[in-house]
């Protein structure tokens, strides 16, 4: 359990910058599918049930201005910045390990 701060910018607008903060990274990683999720929700605001595929997602992440997780080190109690590939590569070890 790694405390995680999700970073997003989602537009070039500076004040669309935004944070979250998890318990763990796995919790962090399943906020950023639940914020796909939201926008897809958004986007089809009549659809009972929304599907997609991974690499939809990773075309969400890609549109985003800036994404980064900062991640507690308790060897050194600093915080480490990941960017939009390693969290891209986290998701894909989570939902291929979930299916």
């Amino acid at each position: 359990m790694s405390h995680t701060i999700l970073l997003v910018q989602p537009g070039a607008c500076p004040q669309s910058r935004t944070f979250c903060d998890y318990e763990s990274l796995n919790e962090c990683m399943e906020g950023v599918c639940k914020s796909y999720e939201d926008h897809l929700k958004k986007l089809y605001p009549n659809k009972r049930t929304i599907k997609y595929e991974i690499g939809q997602l990773f075309d969400f992440i890609d549109t985003m201005r800036d994404i980064c997780c900062l991640v507690y080190q308790k060897t050194t109690r600093t915080y480490a910045p990941f960017n939009k590939k390693w969290i891209k590569d986290k998701l894909y070890v989570m939902l291929r390990s979930a299916s």
